[in-house]
């Protein structure tokens, strides 16, 4: 059996060349890879937990979702309406720490939507039956229900305040 250097040097440095070239591959596909999917459920709150603090929270569609800092590493981002969104967080130096396209429907469970020819109305049920306020639902139904909901928390921040709410 005859022994080349040269030949298993060559076949030596092509292995480890071709080591480094899979290596940088992967490490190109992991930085261009799809961020993966915080789903989130309307009027609910999901934890999220940073590897590092965060300095800068950039949230793409903010009707859809928004974000409060509990502290540098735990954010609680909460459902406000259907749609998809990102959500990105940067530290100190600016760097890119968390990147997340965030999903937020509504959870099935518990509502029943009632058709009236075109309109719509949703109701939680759970166990009785209250009206929600659901986008999509018929226009009129929504304002009213909006009103109401904003003539309640005008009462409790005036609660709140000492003072007395104008309805």
């Amino acid at each position: 059996m005859d022994f080349n250097p040269t030949s298993t040097s060559q076949r030596l440095l092509t292995a480890l060349a071709s080591l480094l070239l899979a290596a940088l591959f992967v490490g190109l596909y992991a930085s261009i890879a799809p961020a993966a999917t915080l789903n989130v459920d309307i009027d609910q709150a999901t934890l999220v937990k940073l590897d590092k603090p965060g300095a800068e929270i950039i949230i793409g569609n903010p009707a859809i979702a928004d974000v409060a800092v509990q502290s540098g590493q735990l954010l609680v981002v909460t459902g406000k309406s259907s749609g998809l969104t990102n959500l990105m967080v940067l530290d100190g130096a600016g760097i890119l720490i968390y990147d997340r396209k965030v999903f937020v429907s509504a959870d099935p469970k518990g509502l029943v939507t009632v058709s009236k020819g075109v309109s719509r109305e949703t109701y939680s049920c759970a166990p009785k039956c209250d009206p929600s306020l659901t986008p999509g639902d018929s226009a009129e139904y929504f304002e009213a229900l909006s009103k109401g909901i904003s003539n309640k928390l005008g009462l409790a921040q005036s609660a709140v305040d000492g003072t007395t709410a104008q309805q």
